[in-house]
């Protein structure tokens, strides 16, 4: 699943993200309702922050399964995406599953946030390395309209590694800015960058930060007074629409965001997953079981969960 963007649009969003960042995952079901809402008045820009090539020593030396867990246990218990219940054996880099991300989007214009979506999910509840190759290409046959050698058969390649490196470098342009001045930022090779998933609005020369990780009224507060005369398309009432609007599935968080009313809204986890149930009752949707939680989408949709991935029934 992807962002969407296209010609009629008023704000251009850029997302600065690294599928190996647990606060990026875990603010989809934010980033989901901006898609939802405003459709193609924003248009999406994905830039990867490539958090490290390769885990330093000290990160190797004190790596800590269990301490992985616990860490893994917050994120879902606070934000609710799914996390695995196994911890990976050692730390890894995110470099070469960042340029894969890029080498899609060279590939196919639009795919890159396909790819970065099922590099964050295999992530987060398999047992998936970024910097591992054939870890990259197994989560990526799972994904609809991607070629999965072709991915990573570029993921070293010239233009790609330039591409990465261009990236790379916008994304250590935060200092100064008021992501820098709200503490949400941090020194990457001597420069400061923003943190995922930092999310930059521009409307011609004018812009707004909201750097790190932010609740969904950061962001609608920054669009409002962007630009008041944007169009908001109702929240559904149930999740039949959503399905419809998301062909590649959603987790139950996401769907609770998306169905919760008001300002600051307080997403129930419980009512969606009864929604949900109930469309998969009536043959309407399919639950694919991922990590702690699932994936929901309709029952054509041909979606697979990660490869080794540890699913909960």
């Amino acid at each position: 699943m992807g962002l969407r963007s296209g010609p009629a649009f008023v704000i251009e969003a850029t997302l600065y993200t690294d599928a190996g960042c647990p606060w990026a995952y875990s603010a989809n079901p934010s980033l989901r309702v901006l898609e939802w809402r405003y459709r193609d008045q924003l248009s999406w820009r994905l830039v990867m922050i490539g958090l490290r090539e390769e885990p330093s020593d000290a990160m190797v030396r004190t790596y800590d399964p269990d301490r992985v867990l616990v860490r893994y246990r917050w994120f879902a218990e606070r934000y609710g995406m799914p996390f695995s219940r196994t911890a990976k054996k050692r730390a890894s880099g995110t470099g070469p599953g960042c340029r894969a991300v890029v080498a899609a989007g060279m590939l196919q214009p639009g795919r890159d946030w396909a790819v970065l979506r099922a590099l964050q999910v295999a992530n987060f509840t398999s047992d998936l390395y970024l910097d591992d190759p054939e870890s990259i290409r197994a989560a990526l046959t799972t994904v609809d309209g991607i070629d999965a050698d072709a991915v990573v058969a570029r993921i070293d390649d010239d233009e790609v590694l330039a591409e990465y490196e261009r990236q790379r470098a916008e994304a250590r342009s935060a200092e100064g800015t008021p992501a820098h001045a709200q503490e949400k930022t941090a020194m990457s090779d001597g420069l400061v960058r923003f943190t995922a998933p930092s999310v930059v609005f521009r409307d011609g020369e004018r812009s707004f930060v909201a750097g790190g990780w932010q609740p969904l009224l950061a962001y609608d507060v920054v669009l409002a007074n962007l630009d008041p005369t944007l169009a908001r398309v109702p929240l559904p009432e149930s999740p039949d629409p959503l399905l419809d609007f998301f062909p590649h599935g959603l987790t139950t968080a996401e769907v609770a965001l998306l169905l919760a009313d008001g300002p600051d809204p307080t997403p129930n986890g419980r009512v969606a997953e009864a929604t949900l149930s109930a469309l998969v009752a009536k043959g309407k949707a399919v639950r694919i079981p991922v990590g702690t939680d699932a994936l929901w989408a309709r029952v054509h949709e041909s979606i697979t969960p990660p490869t080794n991935s540890t699913v909960i029934a």
